[in-house]
């Protein structure tokens, strides 16, 4: 551990140290959780393809929202994988924009015909593109906890109407930047999501990930189907694999989930890498 770094907090991916100059160590680790369990397995490389792409959307979005970083230039045991940062004051939503109908938004849409009180069209699908983006915010829950989507209403209540504005609207206008800027690249975001925080100021910031393959979903745009699940650029090999019978985990049972296998991880790996270099035309 380097000298001067006192640790904050560990989420599911990232560790959070305090440094002495004010600012923060956040580091993007190789852990990879599924179903709200951190596994004992680790995909090699993981936390560096996450920072490496953080900054690439970073620079593509500061002229709609500034963002949190500050350095790259961190303790040599984190390079590549670790950013300096603000402090900031966190808002506490989970600011998701979906393009495109799947996960929970779906299983809401199929028990009410709406996602966080907003109503949408009949006849929608399994990956069908929604009439256009919408704000569908979710509230921050604790490790070992699933977020639960809540209306904009609810946003408005806990943050007040002007900041829930912001966010609804910083949050659609960052969605619509990386749609286009993924979509040149053969790729489809259906959905994602941000965190977002304030300057001392009142200067909302852009922080944490973004539009990586753990806060977003990818869906390979040659490949897109409505009415099925979209093959996607993301964690859904680590899914599908636990939810096999060849992983003899019973996801009901309470009991964490067994390693994975070797090919499992390689797999998982190579689908990060894959999409950070047909997003960002860099070699990993």
């Amino acid at each position: 551990m380097s000298d001067g770094l006192q640790h904050l907090h560990s989420g599911k991916v990232r560790d959070l140290y305090a440094l002495p100059d004010g600012n923060l160590l956040m580091v993007a680790s190789d852990r990879i959780s599924a179903f709200d369990f951190v596994l004992d397995s680790e995909i090699p490389g993981k936390g560096e393809v996450l920072t490496r792409m953080s900054l690439w959307w970073f620079d593509r979005l500061a002229d709609l929202v500034p963002h949190h970083v500050v350095s790259t230039d961190v303790p040599a045991e984190y390079a590549g994988r670790a950013v300096v940062c603000e402090r900031l004051e966190m808002y506490p939503v989970e600011c998701v924009a979906r393009g495109y109908l799947t996960g929970s938004g779906l299983l809401d849409y199929r028990a009410r015909g709406e996602v966080c009180g907003i109503a949408l069209p009949p006849g929608l699908e399994d990956g069908s593109r929604l009439p256009e983006p919408v704000f569908t915010p979710a509230t921050k829950a604790d490790l070992g906890e699933h977020d639960q989507n809540v209306s904009y209403d609810a946003v408005v209540g806990t943050v007040g109407e002007s900041v829930a504005a912001e966010l609804r609207a910083t949050t659609l206008a960052v969605y619509a930047r990386a749609e286009e800027v993924a979509r040149r690249q053969g790729i489809i975001v259906a959905d994602t999501k941000l965190e977002l925080g304030r300057r001392a100021d009142g200067t909302m910031v852009l922080a944490d990930e973004v539009l990586t393959p753990d806060s977003s979903r990818f869906w390979p745009a040659d490949e897109w189907q409505p009415g099925r699940t979209q093959p996607s650029y993301d964690k859904q090999i680590v899914r599908n694999w636990l939810l096999s019978p060849e992983s003899g985990w019973d996801r009901a049972s309470g009991a964490p989930p067994p390693p994975l296998p070797p090919e499992v991880v390689e797999r998982t790996r190579d689908r990060y890498v894959e999409v950070y270099e047909r997003l960002t035309g860099e070699a990993f």
